[in-house]
């Protein structure tokens, strides 16, 4: 490889920066001879660069025009979208606190209900501790009756039932046993649970006794029908 510093290398390497040169102006130029001829062209690409540079600048300005008012929107964006933010935790936070109140107000329906309920239900039980103690008093009155002039005798069962025994029934043996036994429901209904000897119209003679609550007349049906058997 030669040296730069051999003889002849200089001069060589300063004709091709020349020939480089001039081939650059060439494409430049192009066919421009006189000094004249190279102002006007020099002008001309200069005015056109000039022009690009200002339409450059111009269009840069207005980017950056729309790159501000683009910004500016977003901003006010975000802004909406924070006060939004703030309403909807306001909305969420406001029925959070309907909610605990509707829970409060169910819990406190619900309460009144149960107290309500528990009024009636004292109500009705003593509305018929009453009507119950009506009728023991008429059973008790009806026995005294009974019991003093018919020989009617009254036992208290298991599961409060009462049993009622006649006697003096049958005026062929005064000794014969009719027994029936009866209860009073939660309801405060007479039913009567076992007759013995069997009667027909007992039922029809409970259902009497429930409409009237005629105790007294129910135990004189009663001992009627058993003095009008067969046997008896």
């Amino acid at each position: 490889m030669a040296s730069i510093k051999q003889p002849g290398i200089n001069n060589q390497f300063s004709k091709k920066l020349e020939e480089m040169r001039i081939t650059l102006l060439n494409e430049v130029l192009g066919d421009v001879s006189t000094e004249a001829e190279l102002k006007r062209v020099h002008k001309e690409k200069m005015k056109s660069l000039k022009d690009a540079c200002y339409k450059k600048c111009k269009d840069d300005e207005a980017m950056f025009e729309k790159m501000k008012a683009f910004l500016k929107e977003v901003e006010h964006k975000n802004a909406q979208i924070k006060e939004r933010g703030a309403e909807i935790i306001e909305i969420k936070s406001e029925i959070q606190e309907n909610e605990m109140q509707k829970e409060k107000m169910m819990q406190a329906l619900q309460k009144l209900t149960e107290e309500n309920a528990k009024k009636r239900e004292f109500q009705v039980m003593t509305s018929q501790n009453k009507v119950n103690k009506g009728r023991l008093k008429n059973l008790n009155k009806a026995k005294q009756v009974f019991q003093e002039s018919l020989g009617l005798e009254i036992r208290k069962l298991h599961g409060e039932k009462l049993q009622f025994v006649f006697r003096r029934v049958n005026h062929k043996d005064l000794d014969s046993v009719y027994t029936f036994t009866l209860r009073i429901s939660e309801e405060g209904i007479y039913e009567v649970v076992s007759c013995d000897p069997p009667l027909e119209c007992m039922s029809h003679l409970e259902s009497r006794l429930q409409e009237t609550n005629n105790f007294s007349a129910f135990l004189t049906n009663v001992r009627k029908e058993f003095a009008a058997l067969p046997n008896s």
